[in-house]
């Protein structure tokens, strides 16, 4: 009798299981989406710990050549978005519908959960609106003798190892130099990773660098399926490297405590946190240590990824493209004859065209993360055919449109020229490394003024050379386990000082 029971319930279990797959393999095909059938179990994310999700959505992109694809994480049905227009509709004008990131590290894990990037309104309008004014042109003019002083060590460390006959990696030299800028722009920590390779803050980041197979299985909860992050307590951090950076943390927030009052004139990023605090108790808001250091945590996470990956890329490409490298150090040095002895200011490097057009071709290019994510708050119609319901999750797809050739010609090549903005050929929402909307990268100012003060700095002092043996450019070998756009192996060249 038990058997029959059993028996029967398995029947049961399995004819529920048929129809509910029934149903959701033929989700999109009933709405008439373009689509790849999904995988009984995974749905579209067949890809994860063998694919970089970028490259994942640069081929469906050239496969599905449509405004938009559906896929599946898992069973629950998303939206990747192809169209620069939807994109502008999504991000911008009917940015109050998708308001929220889809993406979530869950109640498990506050630091993670409560950063500007993935905590939802409204106390993400609260944050946001207190942390804008850290990062007006006018705050981030303070940070440009950390900004120089960091390029000269950069510089020096390069000249030294160069003189030892050091094999230089890429991007261990450059997480050194966004790590010592981001310590002490940030919690006002005087850090050496550049000229020592070691310090408190770069411990974080060696450890923020590190992609395992399971660090890679808990950010694909968190960014495709947060139901599931809860339930797996995945942490967005390594536990080790926030211990570290929660002391420094709290040192940092008790010495200031002693020693200063807290106005509204914020030096750095910490004097902002803890002047928030005060202005949000004002108004009857608890601003708690987590969401606080949250906060600090982002910033050095997403500032150390992008700065050195860009830089990475950038430096790479120049040494493979000496035409390019050439223009690029005839308008840097032509800027500094103008500043008469003087170190080139920030002030001055926004406005030198052809070294932004170069940094924004790599970003082109290389893309930090390659999709922006959002969920709609209701149904959504995104055109005449299609109506989403509410909680669907929509991915704008950044690298796929960024590599488009009707977009970008001959996207596979290095032309920073396409940027010139007197050829104007650009198009809104074709390129957007750092988002769009009320929730673009807040550090966007910041992120670009650390590229420019570390590439002039090089591009001044040194000619690049490739390596023979070397991988061209577009031959690098992209991280497969993690979700940022970087080579999975060290990348060398040669630095040749200048005269």
């Amino acid at each position: 009798m038990l058997f029959i029971i059993i028996f029967i319930f398995i029947l049961l279990l399995l004819t529920w299981w048929l129809i509910r797959w029934q149903q959701v393999k033929s989700y999109w095909a009933a709405r008439n989406v373009p689509h790849e059938p999904p995988h009984p179990v995974l749905g579209s994310l067949t890809f994860l710990q063998k694919e970089n999700p970028s490259i994942w959505l640069i081929k469906l992109y050239k496969k599905f050549p449509f405004p938009y694809i559906g896929i599946w994480l898992f069973w629950k049905p998303a939206l990747i978005i192809n169209s620069p227009e939807l994109a502008r509709q999504i991000l911008t004008k009917d940015a109050d519908t998708f308001r929220n990131r889809f993406s979530n590290a869950g109640k498990s894990d506050p630091v993670g959960a409560l950063n500007l990037f993935m905590i939802n309104d409204p106390v993400w309008s609260s944050v946001r609106r207190r942390l804008t004014p850290v990062f007006t042109k006018l705050k981030l003019q303070a940070l440009y003798p950390i900004l120089i002083r960091k390029s000269n060590d950069l510089k020096k460390r390069i000249k030294e190892d160069t003189e030892k006959n050091i094999k230089i990696n890429l991007r261990s030299l450059f997480v050194d130099y966004s790590t010592d800028i981001l310590g002490e722009a940030a919690f006002g920590v005087s850090s050496n990773s550049i000229t020592t390779g070691e310090s408190a803050m770069r411990e974080v980041t060696k450890d923020f660098m590190k992609f395992d197979w399971l660090r890679g299985l808990q950010w694909s909860c968190i960014f495709f399926f947060p139901e599931l992050a809860d339930f797996f307590r995945c942490k967005l951090f390594p536990k080790e490297s926030l211990e570290i950076l929660r002391k420094i943390y709290r040192t940092m927030v008790a010495e200031r405590s002693k020693s200063q009052s807290i106005s509204g004139k914020s030096k750095d990023l910490l004097d902002a946190l803890m002047a928030m605090k005060i202005e949000a108790a004002a108004e009857n808001e608890v601003y708690n240590e987590d969401l606080l250091f949250a906060q600090a945590t982002l910033f050095v996470q997403a500032g150390f990824e992008t700065t050195s990956s860009a830089i990475t890329f950038a430096i790479y490409e120049l040494a493979y493209n000496p035409e390019i490298q050439e223009r690029l150090y005839r308008e840097i040095v032509e800027a500094k004859q103008k500043m008469e002895g003087n170190e080139l200011d920030g002030v001055v490097l926004s406005n030198l065209q052809y070294l932004n057009c170069v940094i924004n071709e790599t970003l082109r290019k290389y893309p930090s993360l390659g999709w922006l994510d959002r969920v709609s708050s209701q149904s959504y119609k995104v055109d005449d055919t299609l109506t989403v319901p509410a909680g669907t999750a929509v991915y704008v797809n950044v690298a796929g449109i960024q590599s488009d050739p009707q977009l970008f010609p001959k996207p596979e090549e290095f032309i920073p020229e396409r940027f010139n903005t007197d050829n104007n050929n650009i198009k809104p929402f074709t390129f957007i490394p750092f988002g769009e909307g009320p929730r673009q990268c807040i550090g966007i100012r910041f992120g670009y003024q650390a590229i420019q003060f570390g590439l002039s700095a090089i591009i001044l002092n040194f000619k690049l050379r490739p390596i023979e043996g070397s991988p061209l450019p577009n031959n690098c070998h992209i991280e497969s386990k993690g979700f940022v756009y970087t080579a999975d192996h060290p990348l060398h060249i040669q630095f040749v000082p200048r005269n």
